[in-house]
Order: C-alpha cells, then structure tokens, then sequence
C-alpha cells in the first residue's frame, strides 16, 4: 500500500475532540431541514415563471415536473412568501455548511482515497454535492447582490445545479441515513447538548473521531449555538428587503435598502427613450380585432384600484396600491371575453424578458392591472412609464414595464 502523503492525510493530523458521527447526524439533520425549504421554493419560483406558455422558458430542456400545474394568481403576496424564503434561508444554510464541512473534513482526507467500488460511488455523490452546494451559494449571493461576475447565464447555470445537488442529496441521504439513526440511538438526540465545556468527551467511536484528540476549547451546546447565531444573523440581516415597510433599511446585506419603490432595471438600462414613451405612445391590443390607445384614452377606460405586493426573485419586495386598466376589460374590448392567454411585449429593444406570456387564469383575476398610476401618482420612468402589468403572486420579472402590446389568445 502507498504510505499517506504528509499534512492532512495523516490519521493524527485532525484532532478536535467534537468532531464524530453524533455532530455529523445533528448538522446533517438541520442542514436536510434547511435545503429542502431552499430546494422547493427555488423550483417553485421555476414554476411561477410558468415555463410551458409562450417564450417564458429561460431553461431548455426543462424537466416536467415543474411544470404539472398553473401558477395560481393569489395571494398576491404568494411569490414574495416563497422567494423570500428561499433566499433568507438559502443565507442561513451557509454557517450550517461550513459547519458540516468541518465535521467531516477528516473523511474528505481519507487513505487511500477509494478502497471499494461502493466507497467510489460514494465520495463520488459527495463531491457532486459539496460542488453543487458551492456553487449555488455563491452564485445565489451573487445574484441577489446583482454582482454577475460570471460570464455564463445565472438561470440556466443556478437550475442545473439545483437538479445536480437533489440527485447527489437523494444519493447521500440513502447511504448516510442509516448512520445518523444508529448515531442517534447510540447517544440520544439531546442528551450530549446537555454537556458543557468541562463535561465535553470525544465521541466512544466513528471513522470520524480523532485518535488523539486535543483538549476541546468549547462544547459542542456551544459550536451549534455559534452556528445558529450565524444564521440568524445572515437571516436577518437580509430579511428586511423580503418584508419590506419600515425594516427594510434594517437589510444591511441587501442591495434594496431604500425606503422607497426598489427598481432592478431602469428606463435608461432598458434603452426605453422618452421618445418611446412620448406623445407619439400607442398601445396596440389585439385580439378578434386590433385597437389602439394612446395613454390619455387608457387613463378614460374604467380603472380599478387594488393594493397588492410584487415579489422579485433576489428576494426583495414592495406592496403598493396600484390603479389602472384591468386586464380582463382590455381583453373584453379586443373580443376575446375568455382568452387562453395574452402576450405582452414591452417597449425595451432587447432583453430576455421583453416579452412575457401570461395564462387565462391571470388575465381573469380582477387585481390584474395593467397600471398607469402607483400610490396615488402618475408611474415614473424607471418604474414602467406610461404602462406596466401587475398581475397578483407573479414573478416580479414578469409584471413587465413600458407595456407597448397586448395580444389575447382564445
């Protein structure tokens, strides 16, 4: 057998006394907890993009089973709850990885490396996972700071990862399950938190406990309270942009700490001129027929008033009352009183998302606007002046500003 190579490949280079197979399980525990929120809500904003309609994919080919159903168009703060929570626990999964990293990182240094096919496959879905993990970290906390230091697409590239790190977890869980049961049953759930610093022995056994272990310096109640607080304070410290009002400028972490309406995108980023949105603006409508409207006869159709929350994928939100057209009249008007769809493109000469299909169900809610005042006054430029949707729970992305054109689909 080739001898171990010096430093972290040698059986007594690790020597913490807490680490062993009791800690392992509990972070492991908390962490399936934690990424199971991150995974559902982060495939359940793949699905409020509603895919399947139009030119909404971002992602193809796109797996089904995200696509099974219609995203519902209430509440209207559904997607803001589900986004939220996918970034601020995603932000609270951090502390908690690192953390299990540390308690196996012994294993990563094993030797030799594969002794077993088995043992192959094995740190095979490890690596997948510990990569995948990585990886939507810190593109997720790149993106939610709109810092795309990446060349690649961050939708693709982030939903790819995604279906990679579920397949890996399905794997590892499989196989390390039957571990944390045995680690549980041998040394309770509770009974080693009760121990503190002076009381704090190295685990009975496990590939993972040092063979000469040093003193340890805190217990392991303490590590996991060091963890928690971590969390909470990467939770916190965003949350202010999910719930918005007055704790918004409490997110110091986040790049939406403003007080007022949060723009992602400006007129002046979507190259949408104030020639656009001048005088000479036209809304068309199509539908059994073509009309056109220029803002002063949008403003003399019948308006509707509601108070609704718009939610954006990097977490943040903002509820505001919002007036204008609903969408259901516009469509009654173009002769389509039931449409399948409508599709909407906006002003912007280019981007991805100029333009946006949305689904019959949608175009019927009532609170579907198609807005020309926000809060009581006329919309600004950045906020999608002379027209924008607002469709209730939709994605903030597809509540598309400058609005230039409406085609419903029977």
């Amino acid at each position: 057998m080739i001898p171990a190579p010096p430093g972290p490949f040698r059986p007594g280079f690790w020597r913490s006394s807490l680490r062993g197979p009791w800690l392992t399980a509990v972070l492991g525990s908390v962490l399936l907890v934690l990424v199971t929120i991150v995974a559902v809500t982060g495939f359940l904003s793949h699905a409020a993009y509603q895919p399947d309609l139009g030119s909404n994919a971002l992602v193809r080919p796109d797996l089904p089973f995200t696509t099974f159903f219609g995203w519902p168009s209430g509440p209207s703060w559904l997607y803001a709850l589900s986004q939220g929570l996918h970034v601020n626990v995603g932000l609270a999964v951090i502390p908690v990885v690192l953390a299990k990293l540390w308690s196996v990182i012994p294993r990563l240094f094993a030797w030799p490396p594969v002794r077993s096919a088995s043992e192959g496959f094995e740190r095979l879905t490890v690596a997948l996972l510990v990569a995948s993990t990585g990886f939507l970290l810190a593109t997720g906390v790149a993106n939610i700071q709109y810092w795309y230091v990446f060349r690649f697409d961050f939708v693709r590239a982030h939903y790819y990862a995604a279906v990679v790190f579920v397949a890996a977890l399905v794997a590892h869980l499989v196989v390390k399950i039957p571990v944390a049961l045995r680690a549980y049953r041998a040394r309770g759930v509770i009974a080693p938190l009760r121990a503190g610093l002076a009381d704090t022995r190295p685990e009975p056994d496990g590939d993972l406990v040092a063979a000469a272990p040093d003193p340890p310096t805190v217990s392991r109640r303490g590590l996991l309270l060091a963890v928690g607080a971590g969390s909470l304070t990467l939770a916190v410290a965003n949350a202010g942009s999910s719930i918005g009002g007055p704790l918004r400028p409490t997110a110091f972490l986040g790049p939406r700490r403003s007080g007022g309406f949060p723009v992602n995108k400006t007129a002046a980023g979507a190259k949408v001129t104030a020639e656009m949105t001048g005088a000479s603006y036209r809304l068309v409508v199509a539908g059994a027929e073509e009309l056109s409207f220029s803002r002063e006869e949008l403003l003399a159709l019948p308006q509707a008033t509601h108070t609704l929350t718009l939610g954006c994928v990097e977490g943040w939100s903002t509820r505001q009352t919002w007036t204008g057209v609903p969408l259901a009249e516009l469509a009654r008007r173009a002769g389509v009183p039931e449409p399948s769809e409508v599709h909407i493109e906006s002003l912007q000469p280019a981007g991805v998302l100029r333009q946006v299909t949305l689904a019959g169900h949608q175009v019927a809610d009532d609170r579907s606007l198609l807005v020309l005042r926000v809060a009581g006054a006329e919309l600004t430029p950045d906020h999608g002046y002379p027209a924008r949707i607002i469709v209730p729970s939709l994605p903030g992305v597809h509540n598309t500003k400058w609005v230039g054109r409406l085609e419903f689909r029977a």
